[in-house]
């Protein structure tokens, strides 16, 4: 009896003695490795620059209509549209109401613009027409300021669209001033651009239909009753902005 007796005092101890020695032994647990989230740095968009010309007369500046509606300003807006916000765009435009040919040549030369620009538009020749201007100045003078317009963009010709000119024959007034021999002459002077345009490989754009429209379709006639509305400027950019987008992107 005695020895049943401290045979189970002898279990007793020795397990009270494993389960203390297994409380005083630390657990060797591999440590896990506490990683801080990492936030993955952006990468600063690059910021791009883009300098418009536009190079004419009344037709570029905006006769009769506000500068944003104009239609250099409204391409310069629609492209911004299609780039990051931080992206910018400026706008040079160098045309007057009544300017020829050479007026914009002179006008050129005076305001000696940089020649790092993007892109250039070149709209001219209706007042040569208006004013009876001999067809041969024309003829040189247009070639002669394709030559500029392509020097300010950095020499390089795809970056120029040359814009035909619209024909205000189909207006109130054009209506009093021989509107058949007006459309007749027009037609002469955006066949030889067109041709040149096409021969050197130069974009050029025909918006001349969109203001023939002009009786029909009076909200494409400024107030002025001559020179086209902000709704006509728009139209013209809907067929320069695919171009301009391809030449700038």
């Amino acid at each position: 009896m005695k020895l049943k007796v401290n045979l189970s005092l002898l279990v007793f101890l020795i397990t009270m003695g494993l389960a203390l020695l297994s409380c005083g032994t630390e657990a060797n647990y591999p440590e896990v490795p506490i990683y801080e989230e990492e936030e993955e740095e952006e990468e600063e968009e690059e910021l791009r620059s883009f300098k418009l010309i536009a190079l004419g007369d009344s037709y570029t500046i905006g006769q009769n209509v506000c500068e944003d509606c104009r239609f250099p300003a409204q391409l310069k807006d629609s492209l911004q549209t299609y780039f990051s916000t931080n992206d910018s765009f400026s706008l040079e435009i160098i045309a007057q109401t009544g300017w020829t040919t050479t007026s914009l040549k002179n006008a050129i030369t005076s305001a000696a613009p940089e020649t790092d620009f993007d892109l250039a538009t070149l709209l001219i020749g209706v007042n040569n027409q208006y004013q009876n201007k001999p067809f041969n100045i024309y003829e040189t003078e247009f070639i002669e300021l394709v030559n500029t317009a392509i020097s300010l963009v950095d020499g390089e010709a795809s970056k120029l669209i040359v814009v035909s000119i619209p024909d205000y024959a189909y207006t109130s007034f054009g209506q009093s001033q021989n509107p058949t021999n007006i459309s007749a002459q027009l037609e002469l002077y955006n066949s030889f651009a067109q041709s040149y345009c096409e021969d050197n490989n130069l974009s050029y754009v025909y918006i001349t239909d969109i203001t023939q429209q002009g009786l029909e379709n009076p909200e494409l006639v400024a107030s002025d009753n001559l020179h086209p509305s902000t709704l006509a400027y728009t139209k013209f950019v809907e067929r320069i902005l695919p171009i301009a987008l391809e030449i700038l992107e």
